[in-house]
């Protein structure tokens, strides 16, 4: 398991801290996997990723205005967004399952880690 951006606070260890990044409140966050077999590994996607991928490469905002709308610089929103990109490559080449810190199912029923606790 990927362990960058693990923990509730998502630290990334000594320095400054991060940035508070605004997230549409409706979103929903769900974890996927590949439908063959069981993935081993597992990437962890932060909501504030996720957050960069949906306005820059689903809504086509530019980085500069996806920037403002999260309340964050446009070299903090270009991070998120390469951190992002980088994952779900990673997931998609490797097989690996992705998993978004904070899933809303795991408060809820249906959340596949809460459900198979094995894995």
């Amino acid at each position: 398991m990927d362990e960058r951006g693990g923990g509730r606070c998502y630290g990334r260890g000594r320095g400054r801290p991060r940035a508070h990044r605004m997230i549409r409140g409706d979103a929903s966050f769900r974890c996927f996997g590949p439908l063959c077999g069981q993935p081993e590994e597992v990437v962890l996607l932060l909501p504030e990723e996720v957050e960069a991928l949906r306005l820059v490469d689903l809504e086509g905002l530019d980085q500069t205005a996806a920037a403002e709308s999260m309340g964050v610089s446009r070299k903090t929103l270009w991070r998120d967004l390469h951190e992002a990109r980088q994952k779900v490559a990673d997931a998609l080449v490797h097989g690996k399952a992705i998993r978004i810190a904070g899933c809303r199912r795991e408060e809820e029923e249906g959340c596949p880690e809460i459900d198979n606790p094995e894995k």
